[in-house]
């Protein structure tokens, strides 16, 4: 886990390489990847619990 000073220095590389307007669009990205991944994995568990459950039957 990064300390403060290197969290610090993280956050000034992504502004110098994103700029400013662009840090909400690349937060957006994420948040909607993140929430795609999810789904995606809440799918698949339960895909699993069914196929667990038909092969118990």
């Amino acid at each position: 886990m990064p300390g403060g000073m290197e969290l610090m220095i993280i956050v000034f590389v992504v502004l110098l390489l994103f700029g400013g307007k662009k840090i909400p669009e690349l937060m957006h990205g994420i948040g909607k990847g993140i929430r795609e991944f999810n789904n995606a994995k809440a799918q698949v568990e339960g895909e699993i619990k069914r196929g667990i459950h038909e092969a118990q039957d």
